[in-house]
């Protein structure tokens, strides 16, 4: 079993980076000397980071659209995946898309998604995205 005291200690030697670094070795490393070069992450880690990062994007599209809450679950994930991939600032600029959604158009709202930048860079996601918002259900 790993001891408090042992993480502190190598804590205290290594040092915390929240960005990836090149350590003494010449190796991108994260976190507490975290060689993410060789080891990478795990699964569990790529899962907790997932989950924060769609939690953040959340909270920015009900901090800055609050007809957020006025969406069913299915399109409420459209615009949260959108903010995870393109930012809170890129998803602002979807200025139709946000109009259609206060009427409640979700078919207008789906053509502005489409008619888009990103829908053409980003392949099956934004097919798959766009019938989601359409017709509200995964």
């Amino acid at each position: 079993m790993i001891q408090k005291e042992w993480k502190e200690m190598t804590k205290k030697f290594e040092g915390v980076s929240l960005k990836m670094y090149k350590c003494p070795a010449g190796k991108w490393t994260i976190g507490v000397g975290h060689n993410i070069e060789d080891n990478g992450i795990t699964e569990d880690m790529a899962d907790y980071i997932l989950e924060r990062d769609l939690r953040e994007a959340e909270i920015q599209v009900r901090t800055k659209f609050p007809t957020y809450y006025k969406l069913n679950e299915a399109r409420q994930f459209v615009l949260v995946d959108l903010c995870f991939n393109i930012g809170i600032n890129r998803f602002l600029t979807f200025k139709k898309m946000l109009a259609a959604l206060v009427k409640g158009d979700y078919h207008t709202a789906a053509i502005e998604l489409q008619d888009s930048k990103w829908y053409r860079q980003v392949g099956n996601r934004g097919k798959i995205l766009c019938e989601i918002m359409r017709k509200g259900v995964y």
